[in-house]
């Protein structure tokens, strides 16, 4: 194999068009031309696949092998070592691959995960000399006229390039990454290849579990060749810079655009620590916990609030800094979520722990998970029968692959599909929850993840969200006082939630004309069944009254009288003075 682990594609054949398509001038994913291009030289499709059966054919023979000769234990490291070896010179798609599949020590047994993670960084370096001679060809200029100093080997080679630590003339340290040569021609024949057999298996997978088999294939090529655009990843990189300015916890490294090209991406150099290295990150006297709490809250954030999330957030990419943030250092893959697939998410995931199962059907079918003429009656009691036994009686029992695991039983049965956006979004958050048991085998998402979501839902500022929450709060027209507990206790266990804004907030709302709705069936929950519940309210209060000091609610009913205008207020003091004489009643009733 060359140095650099690429396929067998000679010049010649990389040059010659076919119509107008050049795969190593191709910058754009285009499934049709790279198709028209094979067509007519199916000998090197046809030998790029016999090269990938036979290796993987001497694998599982050598697996076997081991059995056959009860030489299993025996062996474990050295076929870990052969498999790490097989994706490596079959070049940079099994490559990512494998990167997948390291982020997943539930999946994937120690010895095998312990020489996988090493294709996220550790991949062979292609030649020094190939390298600078890329960078003074994109540049435009002597490597001396730009860095002042530069490693004289890459201090990491990953999949699609490798990187250098330097320093610029003007003294700033940088880390410098140069793409690998001839990447085009070994991508466009790869996803030819995975097309082809995608549309080959999905006709024998059972009922939809094969639909969109190629689409799904496509969405990967799209960002494949996004991701060695290094100005689209520099674009990317300053979104989600901007995105996350307020947040004093996550890192992005700046970008020194004057040094960037399509194959060279001059950004600042991060200093600390993989997120796997738990070791390293105890001795440096960081918790563990912590991290994760960032990470998850993060991809979150990526998902519900903003819509633009890290579709490869492998240990590669995320760094534990000495200052406790973490540091996201690649955007090469990344992708945008419309707003009503946010809005669907947060439906789906608040159903789901709440197991409102008819209502995650209607989900399923907004997302495109279902098609819209699906009868989801027999698919309700499947869900809840499934998806029940996989949450478990706790919320905290929840976990993303337990679900991903029993859904794909659901595949067989009733017609699922995987719409191709969501594939990228799947291997994002199974990724996350990997890289979180890395750190903690006993990480639970939801006891991270909902914290957040129910933070979300009370501080939300948005008709969306307000309506989300409504959404929660009522069934069937009945206020869940339980559910409004089992919310507030659960974003009291985040510590960026405050109690008090939120009370503030929904007070604002309570008294607004939007609000007009809500008034009346609050009066209708505290009066329901012939009864003044003030059990509920005497336990919600138990649950936020530490939090609520009285010079602190002083102010804000200052506050919040301030920002109405003197008609406003005369509008309100009625409804106020009837929420009051009921509290009194309630109190009377209480003592």
């Amino acid at each position: 194999m060359p140095k650099n682990n690429s396929v067998d594609f000679p010049v010649e054949e990389a040059t010659k068009s076919v119509g107008q398509y050049q795969p190593a001038q191709l910058k754009r994913y285009n499934p049709e031309a790279i198709a028209r291009h094979y067509r007519y030289r199916p000998w090197l499709a046809w030998g790029r696949l016999l090269r990938i059966i036979w290796s993987f054919a001497g694998f599982i023979l050598s697996l076997k092998w081991d059995e056959w000769q009860n030489q299993v234990e025996q062996n474990r490291g050295k076929r870990a070592t052969q498999l790490r070896q097989l994706l490596t010179s079959l070049g940079p798609t099994f490559i990512k691959v494998g990167q997948a599949l390291s982020t997943r020590p539930d999946l994937i047994r120690k010895d095998f995960l312990e020489e996988l993670v090493k294709l996220q960084d550790q991949l062979p370096a292609f030649d020094n000399a190939i390298a600078y001679a890329i960078l003074e060809k994109e540049l435009d200029c002597p490597i001396s006229a730009v860095y002042s100093e530069l490693s004289p080997s890459p201090v990491a080679a990953a999949s699609l390039g490798q990187v250098y630590r330097g320093r610029l003339i003007s003294g700033e340290e940088v880390a410098v990454k140069v793409q690998r040569p001839n990447l085009r021609p070994i991508l466009t024949l790869d996803l030819y290849l995975m097309r082809w057999a995608a549309s080959w298996l999905a006709p024998w997978l059972p009922l939809n579990l094969g639909h969109d088999l190629t689409l799904i294939v496509d969405e990967f090529g799209t960002k494949l060749f996004e991701e060695i655009d290094y100005i689209n990843e520099s674009r990317n990189a300053e979104k989600f810079a901007h995105n996350f300015r307020n947040d004093p916890q996550v890192k992005v490294p700046a970008i020194y655009w004057r040094y960037t090209s399509s194959r060279v991406l001059t950004l600042e150099w991060i200093n600390g620590l993989k997120l796997t290295d738990t070791t390293s990150i105890r001795a440096a006297g960081l918790d563990p916990e912590a991290i994760i709490q960032i990470a998850v809250t993060a991809g979150l954030r990526q998902l519900l609030e903003f819509g633009f999330f890290h579709a490869d957030p492998h240990p590669g990419n995320l760094f534990a800094m000495p200052d406790g943030r973490m540091a996201y250092i690649d955007f090469g893959m990344m992708d945008q979520l419309e707003e009503t697939s946010k809005e669907n998410l947060v439906d789906a995931l608040v159903h789901l722990v709440n197991k409102d199962y008819l209502d995650l059907a209607t989900d399923f079918v907004n997302l495109g998970f279902l098609t819209a003429d699906t009868n989801i009656e027999p698919i309700v009691p499947a869900l809840e029968a499934v998806l029940g036994d996989a949450i478990g009686k706790n919320v905290g029992d929840f976990n993303f692959k337990t679900i991903t695991d029993e859904f794909s039983e659901l595949m067989y049965e009733y017609p699922f599909r995987v719409p191709a956006k969501f594939a990228l979004i799947i291997r994002s958050l199974v990724t996350q929850e990997g890289i979180a048991l890395s750190l903690n085998p006993n990480f639970k998402i939801v006891e991270v993840g909902y914290p957040y979501i129910a933070r979300r839902l009370l501080t939300g500022e948005s008709p969306q969200l307000r309506r989300r929450l409504l959404n929660v709060l009522f069934k069937d027209g009945k206020f869940q006082w339980q559910r409004l507990e089992n919310l507030i206790a659960i974003a009291r266990t985040d510590g960026n939630f405050d109690v008090l804004p939120t009370a503030q907030m929904g007070l604002q709302f309570l008294l607004s004309e939007e609000g007009k709705f809500l008034r009346r069936q609050l009066v209708l929950a505290l009066t329901e069944d012939d009864r003044l519940h003030t059990e509920e309210v005497q336990r919600l209060w138990d649950l936020v009254k530490d939090d609520i000091k009285p010079n602190r609610l002083i102010d804000v009913a200052i506050r919040l009288l301030t920002e109405f205008s003197r008609e406003g207020v005369a509008a309100i003091l009625p409804r106020a003075t009837a929420f009051v004489n009921l509290g009194d009643s309630a109190s009377g009733i209480t003592h």
